[in-house]
């Protein structure tokens, strides 16, 4: 029987240059995007040769035949993406690899180590004789994979293994707890380097604009992912969890995984590596319903299907849909079908009264955050679908409705910041480029500058996107080089690593940052975890110390 992909797929795309008869799609070529959630197998074309199941990083993929039951339905998304997009060979040649440079003739910088960073790492560590020094400001690696992927999709989490094999490589370089802007400047790395690639991200959240955001009670969902992802930035923050309802606005991905996480039980909650100050607090919880807002119909939702197919099966949670555009258009696209279908089937559900709830209300929009010294409700104004299905925004000063809560957390998008020395486009909030390569103030190309991920294209796409990006990037570095632009007037590493040492503060290495990694899993399994977080940057200090010490 024909191998399914699943919802724990991440678009990292390792699984289809190992496909022998080509049967997974959307696959575009290197450096080229696709705008499906996910990636399928045709099951009328696939070899049952498990060589996909092998390859992929997050454990997305399993043979037809052994199937868990919550995934079931998987098998006949993969087979429905296919009678609508029938399978046809691409064949198109890979790009030749790059020749191997010479030792010391190609040193890069990446600032930051998310995804974004640790793809660009990885492409550039596959050619021979690169060389990479990667900056991070925390002492921890990973980015939003360590902080923003839900503590109970450890599965996602799997992607980082991926990255081993080009970490532990000589030529590779790693500052951890070192800022660039603070103890580094953009100059300092181009005197050191022949490249910089900024791979920053997007981690402010954008604002709603109306009157009362700024009382006690709104908060960004970013901060509460933070905080029960243990980020040491947002450790201290505390959240109102003690009536019953919750609002959240927005609905995408990181909407849904906040609501579980407000819903889950504690028992289910600490077979993750939730942080432990957010374990404590939301198993005492008393929040039992969490409505989910969004301004467009359902087909328009910015949630991904195979996340809202997923609570389904989440138990003692109910579903439920408030909606009345519940029919997919004639034109729709397979996944926007399949997206409203699952809509309707949630919305013919039944709900049980001793259930907590997930409510999901559409067509409407925030208009004011009402209370006098915190919050005490949220004021919608109703939106509409007019005849051709435009959207018609609610008049907000006409009729408008109250939800009360305590609690309310926007999760509206990312916006991109400024970086120190670079350019930067306000409107878009990222640093103006063209395909990765940063342009100045007068539309031209600044010689050795370039950008991947969030701040490259905006706060968009999921892990494996930001491949595609690093394949996108590297490759007009590679041009560039090539082209001679690259300049090779530097100063030598020796050179660097003392204006590193020169910091205040400890700077932590590969080794240290596996010293942390250990010290976190020995927690884990004290506690029966998957691991224990530090979150306290003086304590992730130690840990690292203490294996240097040992060496």
């Amino acid at each position: 029987m024909a191998f399914v992909i699943t919802r724990s797929c991440c678009k990292d795309s390792s699984c289809v240059p190992v496909c022998p008869v080509d049967c997974i799609r959307p696959a575009g070529a290197p450096g080229e995007y696709t705008d499906s959630e996910m990636l399928y197998i045709d099951p009328d074309t696939c070899i049952d040769c498990g060589l996909c199941m092998e390859e992929c990083p997050v454990d997305a993929i399993y043979s037809g035949e052994n199937l868990p039951q919550d995934l079931e339905r998987f098998r006949d998304i993969n087979a429905e993406y296919f009678k609508r997009h029938p399978l046809q060979q691409y064949g198109e040649p890979l790009p030749e690899e790059h020749d191997p440079v010479e030792p010391g003739s190609l040193r890069v910088a990446i600032v930051g180590a998310g995804p974004a960073g640790c793809y660009n790492a990885c492409e550039l560590l596959f050619i021979d004789g690169v060389e990479v020094d990667m900056y991070e400001r925390l002492p921890t690696p990973y980015g939003l994979i360590r902080g923003g992927v839900a503590p109970d999709h450890l599965n996602t989490k799997e992607i980082v293994d991926v990255f081993d094999g080009a970490f532990t490589d000589d030529r590779f370089a790693c500052h951890l707890n070192v800022e660039v802007g603070r103890d580094l400047t953009h100059e300092d790395l181009m005197a050191h380097h022949h490249a910089v690639v900024y791979a920053v991200g997007a981690f402010h959240s954008r604002t709603l604009g109306i009157p009362g955001e700024e009382l006690s009670g709104h908060h960004s969902a970013t901060d509460f992912v933070a905080w029960y992802n243990g980020h040491p930035d947002f450790a201290d923050q505390s959240f109102d969890l003690t009536h019953e309802r919750a609002v959240i606005i927005g609905n995408g991905n990181v909407a849904i995984d906040v609501a579980r996480m407000l819903l889950l039980e504690p028992d289910e909650l600490a077979d993750t590596d939730i942080a432990d100050h957010a374990l404590q607090a939301l198993s005492q919880s008393n929040v039992k319903e969490v409505v989910v807002l969004g301004r467009h119909a359902p087909r328009d939702a910015a949630y991904t299907l195979k996340e809202f197919l997923a609570l389904a099966h989440l138990s003692g949670i109910d579903v439920v849909v408030e909606s009345d555009y519940l029919e997919a258009r004639p034109d729709d696209d397979i996944e926007f079908e399949m997206k409203v279908n699952a809509a309707r089937e949630y919305a013919q559900r039944e709900p049980s009264p001793e259930n907590k709830r997930i409510v999901f209300r559409f067509l409407v929009s925030p208009v004011e955050i009402v209370g006098s010294d915190r919050v005490e409700g949220l004021r919608v104004v109703h939106n509409a679908v007019d005849e051709s299905g435009a959207f018609v925004q609610g008049d907000p000063t006409g009729e408008t409705e109250l939800i009360e809560t305590p609690l309310i957390l926007r999760s509206i998008g990312h916006r991109g910041s400024r970086i120190e020395g670079l350019p930067f486009d306000e409107g878009r909030c990222i640093v103006p480029n063209d395909r990765g390569r940063v342009l100045g103030d007068d539309g031209e190309p600044l010689p050795g500058v370039y950008v991947t991920g969030w701040i490259k294209r905006g706060a968009h796409g999921v892990i494996g996107t930001n491949k595609t990006d690093a394949e996108e990037t590297v490759a007009r570095l590679w041009e560039d080089f090539d082209d001679g632009k690259l300049t090779s007037d530097i100063q030598d590493s020796a050179s660097l690593q003392e204006l590193v040492a020169q910091r205040d503060g400890e700077v932590i290495d590969w080794s240290g940052w596996r010293a942390i990694d250990a010290a976190e899993r020995q927690r884990g399994e004290e506690a029966s975890r998957p691991r224990v977080k530090f979150v306290d940057i003086a304590e992730m200090l130690a840990a690292a110390q203490s294996a240097a010490s040992s060496r």
